[in-house]
């Protein structure tokens, strides 16, 4: 299928689908023309990264954990899958503890200004 049909079957728009290629998610065939031709498997990968995308995961770890993806996204045991997940999960509580402490500190200066 080409990258239209690939767009309307997921959802995806072809700029992103574009993405995905270029960050090594999706790897298409090229016609002689350089159309992009995609298998029936690109629908179910598409899907793949967009649900990984949504638990919060940046491309450059589901590039390395994506062919460790069942079709409904969940991730199995493959080497080093669970230690990139723990080194995302930190990055996800160390900026979660940021943002913490910036709503802290504003509720402390709302808390001033109304006082004051």
């Amino acid at each position: 299928m080409l990258i239209g049909e690939l767009a309307e079957r997921t959802g995806t728009s072809e700029r992103l689908l574009r993405y995905y290629e270029r960050v090594g998610l999706l790897h298409p065939d090229r016609r002689a023309n350089g159309y992009r031709t995609y298998d029936e498997d690109a629908v179910d990968t598409v899907g793949r990264i967009r649900a990984l995308l949504a638990a919060g995961l940046p491309t450059r770890v589901i590039r390395g954990i994506l062919p460790c993806t069942a079709e409904d996204a969940t991730v199995t045991a493959c080497p080093g899958v669970l230690d990139a997940l723990h080194a995302q999960l930190r990055t996800l509580d160390a900026r979660s503890a940021e943002i913490a402490a910036h709503r802290a500190a504003l509720v402390r200066t709302i808390a001033e200004a109304r006082n004051a």
